[in-house]
């Protein structure tokens, strides 16, 4: 389970907004994170993961989006299940064969 997030959503999308746009500006782009961040209450380094993420998910930055890795994380939960219920079978399938081996009464 996943920990609860410090910040809403409803505060998240406009700061990276307003990141975004500040950052385009040459004029307002030094130290625009930190005054962002301090004026909204937020960590100066959770708004910079925030917009680069949102770089990667409009894709102008290389990485794994969102959907992504929300997609790779199912998928390896997926994979640990699986391979718990193939251990399982396995464990059960040798018992019976052994108990198959043995003579009868």
């Amino acid at each position: 389970m996943a920990a609860p997030r410090k910040y809403p959503d409803e505060l998240r999308e406009p700061a990276i907004r307003m990141a975004v746009e500040a950052r385009r500006d040459p004029a307002t782009r030094p130290g625009a994170l930190a005054r962002i961040g301090g004026q909204l209450g937020i960590n100066p380094e959770t708004l910079r993961n925030w917009v680069s993420q949102a770089e990667v998910d409009e894709g102008l930055r290389p990485g794994t989006t969102t959907d992504e890795a929300r997609r790779i994380a199912e998928l390896e939960r997926e994979n640990r299940e699986l391979r718990r219920a193939n251990a399982i079978l396995k464990s059960a399938s040798a018992f019976f064969a052994a108990e198959l081996d043995r003579p009868q009464r």
